[in-house]
């Protein structure tokens, strides 16, 4: 029997500039997240939760909080870009280029820009990509550019951590 460690996402390695990776998952935005979010985060602005309010802006109906959008798009990428991740290090010329509404699904895909290894950190890499987020029609709702310091496959950090069972190896 050959017990698999826990794993996903990428390392240093295997990122190469110029490829683009479409993340695998789609998201679509209920109302309750919306005006979770809107209210957990203490965002005033009625667009986002008031429909009645909303009817009467030029867009006609409520917008999703922009917050919101960049937290998932975010999400939707970790998967590929960052789930082997020790750090973000920034996020550049965030664009918004789209509205989002109850109901659209989000995707979103990456393009890898730059890579360096780390200077500081023997046991990771730097990578860089442009994201963006499409909805279901394929319109970009957003971009930006994120930086982020990711292990190399050889690194010991992101190994070992799942806990082994009391009552002996599963058979």
């Amino acid at each position: 029997m050959t017990v698999h460690e826990p794993a996903l996402g990428r390392y240093y390695e295997d990122f190469q500039v110029g490829d683009v990776y479409q993340h695998p998952l789609g998201r679509t935005i209920s109302e309750a997240d919306n005006t979770w979010f809107t209210l957990l985060t203490m965002n005033t602005n009625q667009n986002h939760f008031n429909a009645h309010f909303a009817e009467k802006a030029p867009v006609g109906k409520i917008i999703v909080n922009s917050g919101l959008t960049v937290a998932i798009v975010l999400g939707l990428s970790v998967i590929d870009v960052s789930q082997t991740a020790l750090m973000n290090l920034g996020w550049d010329n965030i664009r918004l280029t789209h509205p989002v509404f109850i109901g659209d699904t989000l995707y979103a895909e990456s393009l890898v820009t730059e890579k360096r290894e780390s200077r500081s950190r023997p046991y990771a890499g730097i990578v860089t990509c442009r994201t963006r987020g499409l909805n279901q029609d394929g319109d970009e709702l957003l971009s930006w550019t994120r930086t982020v310091m990711v292990y190399k496959r050889s690194a010991p950090h992101d190994k070992g951590y799942f806990p082994a069972a009391k009552n002996g190896p599963m058979t």
